[in-house]
């Protein structure tokens, strides 16, 4: 059965984020089965698109900074500059390959000069698919003796399907094939863009359905839609906002930094609609803490995390995704 998010939990979700990201190349299938083995109870795949149509787990659809790919002179004339969400980037692009050129290429540690440990394992691994992931977090549930779950980052809709490329039946087929669209495996489903999550809600797919929110800006979907008249991110979350999103979604998740701005009544006002929380992203590096909670060591080591992971539990968030998910489980499991 998927999670019923939106009723509080006494303890949160402990979410490994791309896996095991702290210890692993993210989305590797190493870092995702060392979360698995660390006790999460879900793991989040991001999926983007090929031009064939098949959904592989990658953080961007701009794969030059999580794959050898630039190595390939055979793909050197498939560097191109586009704009993402509004945003110029220049690299390689997962629409611009097959599925087969796909999987010539291999994992890298995307903050090697962060993670030394992580970026060793580089060169390895393949890149998965989306049903790839789904097989392994079936056979971990088998494997650990406990119900794990996913939660699935849609990335870029709405610039896929400006492309062609609509990820709705793409992710409904890779759900079904798979076996996770008949509400017996826990099915989270997450995005920046709310239309997605309305249009997989319509066709029938049993989950959490999860709106992502950012610290600013708008969600590029709505600015594509209304243009500048569209509500902002924070805007969202204000109990306006938030009475908006009863009934259309089950629950948001936030940037971590909008739990820890001081006087902050997100969880308690989402709470009181019926409306769960998450955060992202629970890091213990200096590099990704609050300053307050930074320390000696420089951006790789770790600083005063548990302080700030306490202030985020202390807000009665519901779910926290973390790099780190021996910690994570450590800390945040009661």
């Amino acid at each position: 059965m998927f999670y019923a998010v939106s009723v509080p939990r006494k303890s949160p979700l402990v979410i490994g984020h791309r896996g095991a990201p702290g210890y692993r190349p993210e989305h590797s299938r190493s870092s995702y089965e060392l979360a698995l083995a660390m006790g999460v109870d879900a793991v989040e795949p991001d999926v983007v698109a090929t031009k064939d149509g098949v959904l592989v787990v990658r953080h961007e659809n701009e794969i030059s900074g999580t794959t050898d790919v630039a190595d390939h002179p055979e793909f050197a004339d498939r560097k191109t500059t586009k704009r993402v969400d509004g945003e110029a980037l220049t690299g390689w692009f997962t629409e611009d390959f097959t599925w087969d050129e796909l999987a010539t290429l291999r994992s890298r540690e995307r903050l090697p000069k962060v993670r030394l440990s992580s970026a060793s394992f580089d060169g390895s691994q393949a890149i998965l698919r989306l049903i790839d992931l789904l097989d392994i977090v079936r056979e971990g549930s088998a494997e650990h003796g406990r119900e794990i779950g996913v939660v699935l980052e849609v990335k870029h809709a709405t610039y896929f399907a400006s492309i062609g490329l609509d990820l709705v039946p793409l992710i409904e087929r890779d759900l079904r094939a798979a076996g996770w669209a008949d509400g017996e495996l826990p099915l989270i489903v997450e995005s920046f863009e709310s239309t997605v999550l309305a249009q997989l809600k319509a066709r029938g797919i049993p989950a959490s359905y999860i709106y992502l929110i950012e610290a600013t800006g708008r969600p590029f979907d709505l600015l594509t839609a209304q243009g500048r008249q569209a509500l902002t991110y924070p805007a969202t979350v204000t109990p306006t906002g938030l009475d908006g999103l009863v009934g259309v979604v089950d629950g948001v998740s936030v940037n971590k930094r909008m739990l820890l701005e001081k006087g902050n009544t997100i969880v308690a006002d989402a709470h009181a609609r019926g409306l769960t929380v998450f955060t992202w992203t629970c890091r213990p590096e200096n590099a990704f803490l609050s300053p307050e909670y930074r320390g000696q060591g420089g951006k790789s080591a770790y600083g005063d995390y548990e302080a700030e992971w306490g202030a985020i539990a202390a807000t009665g968030v519901d779910g926290v995704f973390v790099d780190h998910p021996d910690l994570g489980v450590g800390f945040f499991r009661s």
